[in-house]
């Protein structure tokens, strides 16, 4: 099973290029979220900022749906590889898109509990602030 479209895995790896050359240079890197993966049957979702050069290793936030999220490194083979029941498998949101950071992703998930509740939120926010400000275009 293919998750990642080869555009995809072309963003991934020009940040986790950029993200090499931040730290080589001491600055900070915070990339948008370009990736969302999720489980069809589960509150699980990754959000996905990074392809390591080896092609497996993806960089971004992981809830797996236990009440916390965290920043890390997950294997693609690996989420690939998962088996749920019914024959699903761990999916790609097609048309991800987002104006956040991951660090604010992090941020909200981490008050929140959940990527999932993170989405509403920033999207709720976002809705009000263009609501309230008749020159933000809707």
């Amino acid at each position: 099973m293919t998750l990642l479209t080869a555009a995809l895995r072309y963003g991934l790896r020009a940040n986790a290029i950029s993200a090499e050359i931040a730290r080589e240079q001491g600055r900070a890197f915070d990339p948008c979220p370009l990736v969302k993966l999720y489980s069809p049957l589960s509150t699980a979702t990754w959000l996905v900022t990074e392809l390591a050069r080896d092609g497996d290793s993806l960089f971004g936030l992981a809830d797996l749906g236990l009440g916390y999220a965290e920043l890390g490194t997950f294997s693609l083979r690996h989420l690939c590889a998962m088996r749920l029941p019914h024959g699903h498998g761990i999916e790609c949101e097609a048309g991800f898109a987002t104006i956040h950071p991951l660090s604010v992703w992090t941020q909200w998930a981490r008050c929140s509990g959940s990527v999932l509740w993170t989405e509403i939120l920033l999207t709720r926010a976002a809705a009000a602030i263009t609501a309230s400000d008749p020159e933000i275009p809707g």
